[in-house]
């Protein structure tokens, strides 16, 4: 859907759509997804099956690597795959190898939903949307008016339909790690960094479509947001903080030193610091700032720190601490003096210039 140009609060949204049709009546439905992934395939299959509000009896998917194994393989879909056709009574099917053809009906269902969501945006004259939700508004209000005309053929797929199964099946791979020294854990090729207390510990991780969950002892202890791709990382410094104000000697040289500053006035913060004192007393003394954020106010470090900057004064944490305590305004953009400019001294050229 990227080609759409679609944005979010003024940021492109970049993003895909499972894509559900009946083949009989084209009834359709979809949901906003990110990637292939199987998650992203059971959510979006799941949720449309309650929103038919039925089973049917086959499911057809192309050679989707997460549902249908290689040719190789002695078992023709993948487990999880599988389990989730058992789950709804669906019988799993598939396309032959470089055969789209076999799926037409979906994929010229594919061409013209995007060119009907193409030529909705260009009736709204705007392809902006406040939030998430307002898109997916949006998008459901298509739906139900490509869906219009399709209501008799729809009735009569309804008389053949299974019932569902009482509860969904989780849309979600769970995956059993150990923390490591680091504090950090490799999901699906990508870091995340977890609570320091959970060094050595074994967890549960349950990956979803958009977020993995943090389990330990039978408990949630955290939520984070999945990142896309692979060799990426998301790691938060209050995760850290505690490991490395130990060991300061070890910031200079982190693999993920970049995620330990905040905003630009930390960096700053930290550059200047080096500019005084030696790599490691710098590091120490960057790292007790930044503990001063993790435990008490990122943003009132941050004022503390534009204050500092803008008055070139040293940066320390009793400086920081300090203005913490006295609450002193951080100066807006509408607070800029700009002094009247005197113009006396282009006169006296210009006579200058004359004489």
């Amino acid at each position: 859907m990227d080609k759409l140009g679609v944005t979010i609060g003024g940021v492109p949204f970049d993003h895909m759509i499972y894509h559900f049709v009946l083949t009989y009546s084209n009834w359709e439905t979809g949901s906003i997804c990110f990637s292939e992934s199987f998650e992203s395939l059971s959510h979006g299959l799941q949720n449309a099956l309650w929103n038919l509000g039925g089973v049917p009896h086959r499911h057809r998917t192309d050679r989707l690597a997460t549902a249908v194994n290689k040719e190789t393989h002695p078992e023709e879909f993948t487990r999880r795959y599988q389990d989730l056709m058992d789950h709804y009574g669906l019988t799993p099917c598939k396309t032959n190898p470089y055969s789209p053809n076999e799926n037409g009906d979906v994929e010229q269902r594919n061409y013209r939903f995007k060119k009907a969501v193409d030529q909705a945006l260009l009736l709204r004259n705007n392809r902006n949307f406040r939030d998430r939700e307002e898109y997916e508004r949006f998008l459901s209000k298509l739906f139900g008016q490509l869906n219009a005309g399709r209501k008799d053929r729809r009735a009569k797929e309804l008389e053949v339909l299974h019932r569902l199964p009482k509860t969904r099946i989780d849309s979600c791979k769970k995956l059993d790690l150990k923390v490591g020294p680091g504090c950090t854990i490799r999901v699906n090729h990508n870091v995340y960094s977890v609570n320091s207390r959970l060094i050595g510990e074994k967890i549960q991780v349950r990956l979803y479509m958009e977020y993995l969950e943090i389990w330990y002892g039978q408990k949630k202890v955290d939520t984070l947001p999945r990142l896309r791709g692979e060799g990426k990382y998301k790691v938060n410094y209050r995760h850290i903080i505690d490991s490395l104000v130990r060991k300061p000697g070890a910031f200079e040289n982190y693999r993920y030193r970049d995620a330990m500053f905040p905003t630009s006035r930390f960096r700053i913060a930290y550059d200047s610091l080096k500019e005084r004192y030696t790599v490691q007393s710098a590091a120490s003394r960057y790292l007790k700032i930044l503990y001063l954020a993790a435990k008490d106010s990122e943003v009132a470090v941050d004022n503390a720190l534009t204050i500092l900057i803008n008055e070139g004064d040293e940066i320390s944490q009793d400086a920081v601490r300090r203005l913490m305590k006295s609450n002193v305004p951080v100066a807006g953009p509408d607070d800029i003096h700009i002094p009247a400019i005197d113009l006396s001294s282009y006169d006296k050229l210009l006579k200058m210039v004359e004489a």
